[in-house]
């Protein structure tokens, strides 16, 4: 599978209170043994650099430690991150989150992880942002957790 890393999942691997955190450093692993490929982008980017340290610098080095490819900026995301805005899936102040969705449609990716629940891992974005996507020509993206993912492979292999 080619997932794409919201800035969370960063989060969640180094903040072992959190439900997530377990399948989370599981889907790295899955990761650098080649079970799926991974990719952020610069807005994570972005993001991730606003931490404080030590943190910082330890979310910011999964990416090469785990091999994850950084799509860069582009206008063919920024034109769909705005559709999304426009109708409304996501507020606008909340931007990055309308590119990360985009980012992974335009790019044909086929998911979005995200413990992000208040703007992106919702019943809403899920399903207008996959409407969205077919009126203009791309593919539903799926957006889910780490461990729905996992839970997948677990059960495939049954």
């Amino acid at each position: 599978m080619r997932l794409y890393l919201e800035t969370t999942m960063f989060n969640y691997f180094f903040d072992a209170e959190r439900d997530g955190h377990a399948d989370t450093v599981r889907l790295f692993e899955d990761i650098r043994n080649g079970k799926h490929e991974a990719f952020t982008s610069e807005y994570v980017e972005i993001e991730l650099r606003k931490a404080s340290e030590p943190k910082r610098s330890n979310m910011l080095a999964l990416i090469q430690e785990y091999g994850i490819k950084v799509f860069g900026i582009d206008e063919d995301s920024d034109r769909l991150a705005d559709i999304y805005t426009a109708h409304g899936i996501i507020p606008e102040r909340f931007r990055f989150d309308s590119l990360h969705i985009a980012i992974a449609s335009v790019h044909g990716l086929d998911y979005v992880l995200s413990y992000n629940f208040q703007h992106i891992n919702r019943a809403k974005t899920k399903l207008f942002a996959g409407r969205i996507n077919s009126e203009n020509g791309y593919e539903t993206v799926v957006i889910c957790t780490a461990k729905e993912v996992l839970e997948d492979e677990y059960n495939d292999e049954e």
